[in-house]
């Protein structure tokens, strides 16, 4: 949303007190968390800190049973995942998100049958901000590298002109030096490409050297934000210790 009146901007997204439950078990209990435009965010903390329940919030794969979800200043609470996609809010899940049968460049144009971008536009973007996937463009998806695979699943995410991209364990399976290079690449999304990122890691010693603000997550509930340099130590003695989810 543009500023207005002298004002900034409003955050690309916003929760506030939120919570939500599997059944009659609650899992988040009142997240509260800012993410402004054109940021890198790294959400970090133990298993079953409720980290990938709030990205499915985010990404309206779940409702919120309390609170409030806004996108670019808009009340979004409850709508659904098309919806929000439609708004600009994309979902890598763990895992991947990739189709192993086709090729490459299948997978790249398969958002744009929808007649929403031209091909050959979604072609040249794609591409030129990975240009090793136009090497592989003829080379079936399932036989790249896993840091390939998730180069692919940025650029299928990519071709949705996305406002905003949540990404889960992006680092899953990956070699520490291949975990390095992939997030060079989406640190360039959000200073070439303006493209706001929430990322949930396991790489927590890695991820701190490209994030602009990092938040803590840990029963539920966000413990701490701030920038790297500023919660580094609580979170790695109090939390990760190793440096790893």
């Amino acid at each position: 949303m543009p500023a207005t009146n002298g004002q900034a901007p409003a955050p690309v997204l916003e929760l506030r007190d939120v919570r939500a439950a599997y059944e009659k078990v609650e899992v988040l209990h009142g997240v509260n968390l800012t993410v402004d435009g054109g940021a890198l965010v790294a959400v970090l903390g133990p298993n079953g800190a409720g980290k990938s329940t709030m990205l499915r919030v985010m990404s309206g794969l779940m409702r919120p049973t309390a609170g409030q979800l806004y996108v670019e200043g808009y009340d979004v609470t409850g709508a659904g995942a098309k919806e929000l996609a439609d708004a600009g809010v994309c979902l890598i899940p763990e895992g991947r998100g990739i189709f192993p049968n086709l090729t490459v460049r299948e997978n790249v144009l398969m958002d744009t049958y929808a007649g929403r971008r031209a091909m050959d536009e979604v072609e040249e973007v794609v591409f030129e901000r990975f240009p090793l996937l136009r090497d592989r463009r003829d080379q079936l998806a399932g036989t790249l590298s896993g840091g390939e695979q998730q180069m692919l699943a940025l650029s299928r995410a990519l071709s949705t002109d996305p406002a905003l991209i949540l990404l889960d364990e992006v680092s899953m399976g990956l070699a520490p030096l291949i975990v390095e290079s992939l997030f060079e690449v989406v640190r360039k999304l959000t200073t070439t490409a303006g493209v706001t990122i929430v990322i949930v890691e396991q790489f927590a010693d890695v991820v701190l050297e490209f994030a602009d603000t990092v938040a803590l997550m840990a029963q539920g509930r966000i413990k701490l934000t701030g920038p790297p340099n500023k919660v580094r130590g609580s979170i790695e003695a109090a939390y990760l210790g190793s440096g790893r989810r």
